[in-house]
């Protein structure tokens, strides 16, 4: 009996060392697909179609704090030595989702010549801005060290995220070398900065005419608008765009509230003359890169303008 006892604490004890903080799982591709499928009747959720030439390895640790360790999945071509890379931010509102949510893009994106890495980070229930934007820049760094490994170019790296991933992602891509959002106590012999933007359906800036955000970016910011205004604004990817901004591709539903700011973006990237594209999938939910028949278009174009920028 004693012995039955023991294993069960041991049990209990592991478990909360491994999790010790909450997780939302309301955000999935199943719970979306029953939202969307008595407007969208005609969608199936997408499925990839992997190589055998292509590498996939989960759940690798790049950021390990005391109980607390990070994860991202790396997909690759074995027989390519330096593919252009492709990180890839999940959504879910900044507080649920999860990194598996990337795995059929990244296994479609890498069969087309891309090293890719569907990252995770940690969330709004865990952790407020900026320690997820902490996180990406730190996976970004320990791929860049692991280069070799991935069969990546650490001078070829984009920056893509869907829906709260897509506004992590322009703020990181528009953030390069800004030390104002570097975790000090990561150390790395790289940098974080990437060479192009791919914004899936994110917003641009929080506080916007276009912008419709509320309760789930004022519980990642930690307070509303009214209560840090600053901080609204530093999160804000529009408010960093400059002459120093990567190449950028805007993918949109045909909600307009998703890209709010994007048009006022696209203004300073012209002035600077920095290459930038927009393709609208009309018709579509937002969430749509998870469906066909969006997913095949989401992966067109992003192919297109991965192999303008870097082949």
């Amino acid at each position: 009996m004693r012995k039955v006892v023991f294993i069960l604490v041991f049990i209990t004890c592991t478990v909360s060392a491994q999790q010790t903080y909450s997780v939302d799982t309301s955000y999935t591709v199943k719970s979306t697909y029953n939202k969307l499928i008595k407007k969208y009747p005609f969608i199936k959720i997408a499925k990839a179609n992997k190589r055998e030439t292509d590498t996939q390895i989960e759940n690798i640790i790049y950021y390990k704090n005391k109980d607390r360790a990070l994860h991202l999945d790396a997909y690759f071509n074995k027989n390519e030595k330096r593919n252009p890379g492709v990180i890839m931010i999940h959504g879910g509102g900044w507080r649920s989702g999860n990194k598996n949510q990337m795995q059929v893009l990244a296994q479609e994106v890498t069969s087309k010549g891309y090293s890719c890495f569907a990252i995770e980070y940690r969330l709004s229930l865990e952790a407020k801005y900026p320690q997820g934007i902490y996180d990406v820049k730190n996976a970004i760094k320990f791929i860049k060290d692991n280069a070799k490994r991935f069969h990546v170019d650490p001078n070829k790296i984009a920056v893509l995220g869907c829906s709260s991933g897509g506004q992590m992602a322009a703020l990181i891509g528009t953030t390069n070398e800004d030390f104002g959002f570097e975790d000090v106590n990561y150390k790395s012999k790289s940098t974080s900065k990437v060479q192009a933007i791919i914004d899936v359906d994110g917003i641009l800036a929080f506080k916007h005419p276009e912008s419709e955000e509320g309760e789930m970016a004022a519980f990642w910011l930690n307070g509303t608008y009214e209560q840090n205004p600053e901080i609204w604004k530093k999160a804000s990817a529009l408010n960093h765009t400059d002459k120093n901004t990567p190449p950028t591709l805007f993918i949109n539903s045909s909600f307009d509230r998703f890209h709010a700011g994007r048009d006022d973006m696209i203004a300073i990237l012209n002035q600077n003359k920095i290459y930038s594209e927009v393709k609208t999938i009309q018709n579509s939910p937002h969430s749509f890169w998870f469906f066909q028949p969006w997913f095949d278009e989401t992966v067109v174009y992003t192919t297109k303008f991965l192999d303008r920028i870097f082949k």
